[in-house]
């Protein structure tokens, strides 16, 4: 399908705390005007999968709206969001309005069930509007993260699978071959624990730079499960929650998260 320049149209959006996003425009003219959602391809792949949504009207003036329901749940990744003003029209990107993304913000205070899906409407860097989402069986939403005396401390929760007397928290290096980590994590109810890290033994663990990636064991016998931050209306994390380092044997240690809201540990030369 060939793309249109981009519209001028403005998307305004709203979520709320089942999931459901409604999206509303200003369309004066337009014959079965539709919304298509593209999810973004890697790099030199071709596009595989889409959702279209029909705009219906809403109000007077021109404004149409499509609505974004829970179910069925978008594969993980970046959903670019399309205009097709006629059913033969070439598509063309969308520029975001308004987001009303408040119910989002408190979304790690509920308990989530399986599988977890989250989705977030942003502002992309070129300025066009599109969805965030995520897809997992279960998540580990990361809360606090406390960095003191040489430790970092983190407090989480387990959504979407139950919290077993021997669940491991484990760090692995990344492309270590199976290199890990091991830690305690001590429960605090409702699927909630904390665990703590020695900054010290990440940084004798391995030579030269390198990154830890956090997941949690809910069990012996379980899948592991990725601790992240998905649950409030932030779509990139990576450059919003900046932690400071913490110098130990020659080494700096840091935690951050990674461009899919991962919760990882880089350790770099100190200086």
């Amino acid at each position: 399908m060939s793309t249109a320049p981009t519209t001028e149209v403005r998307t305004d959006c709203s979520a709320d705390t089942d999931g459901r996003i409604t999206f509303r425009l200003r369309l004066p003219s337009a014959d079965r005007p539709r919304l298509l959602l593209v999810l973004r391809p890697k790099k030199g792949r071709p596009e595989e999968q889409s959702y279209t949504l029909d705009l219906e009207t809403c109000g007077e003036h021109g404004h149409v709206r499509a609505v974004l329901e829970p179910r069925p749940a978008l594969a993980e990744g970046r959903w670019d969001a399309y205009l097709l003003r006629a059913p033969d029209a070439a598509r063309e990107r969308l520029r975001p309005g308004l987001r009303d993304l408040r119910p989002l913000v408190d979304g790690g205070t509920r308990a989530w069930t399986s599988p977890v899906t989250v989705r977030v409407p942003y502002a992309t860097k070129d300025g066009f509007l599109a969805l965030r989402a995520w897809r997992r069986t279960a998540h580990v939403e990361a809360g606090p993260v406390d960095i003191a005396d040489g430790a970092m401390t983190v407090r989480a929760r387990l959504h979407g699978a139950e919290l077993a007397e021997d669940a491991a928290v484990r760090l692995r290096l990344r492309g270590g071959g199976g290199t890990e980590r091991s830690y305690r994590p001590h429960p605090a109810g409702g699927g909630a624990f904390s665990f703590t890290v020695d900054c010290g033994e990440l940084a004798a663990a391995a030579a030269g730079s390198r990154v830890w990636d956090a997941f949690l064991r809910p069990a012996a016998d379980a899948p592991p499960v990725r601790i992240g931050r998905l649950f409030d209306d932030v779509a990139d994390r990576k450059g919003v929650y900046v932690y400071p380092r913490v110098t130990v044997g020659g080494a700096a240690v840091r935690p951050y998260y990674t461009v899919d809201n991962d919760l990882a540990v880089e350790v770099t030369a100190a200086g």
